[in-house]
């Protein structure tokens, strides 16, 4: 299912084929790409109808999306035993803005649990961070289920 943004929204969003904001809530590696290609994996927090993405000068993420805003991310999940695959895959602009420290806690908890002292010191919310953010706000959203049935339901049905 194709979802086109109109006024700053995905207004369809709910008539995709499983609950999109509860499958993008999950904390699950999305894959960016950028213009080269280049492709990395990344934690990401859906919010505000963009997926906001953690960089800084480790990265080279703000040089190319300067360079190129256009950006694809892909989310995705398998289960095999159950046979359930989910996915969005987001195409749209990026742009870097400013560190906000209330959206880091929520989409570090996400991934690294509630309680901040037990973080790895990389994951430090104290301010003296020179993190920043990548908001890649997509244009356009591809929602798929491609779910099976495995292998082992087959067999179960066959006795």
């Amino acid at each position: 299912m194709k979802l086109t943004r109109r006024d700053g929204a995905f207004p369809d969003l709910d008539k995709a084929p499983f609950d999109v904001e509860a499958f993008l809530a999950r904390p699950l590696v999305a894959r960016l790409a950028t213009e080269g290609p280049r492709v990395r994996p990344v934690w990401f927090l859906w919010e505000d109808n963009s997926f906001w993405v953690l960089t800084g000068p480790w990265a080279k993420l703000e040089q190319r999306l300067s360079l190129n805003p256009v950006f694809e991310l892909v989310v995705d999940s398998c289960e095999l035993t159950t046979g359930r695959v989910l996915q969005v895959v987001a195409r749209g602009h990026g742009s870097v803005v400013d560190f906000d420290t209330d959206r880091g806690r929520r989409k570090l908890t996400r991934y690294l649990g509630e309680r901040e002292e037990l973080w790895d010191p990389r994951f430090s919310l104290d301010g003296s961070s020179s993190s920043r953010w990548a908001r890649l706000t997509p244009h356009t959203l591809w929602v798929a289920d491609l779910s099976f049935r495995p292998p082992s339901a087959v067999e179960v049905t066959r006795r």
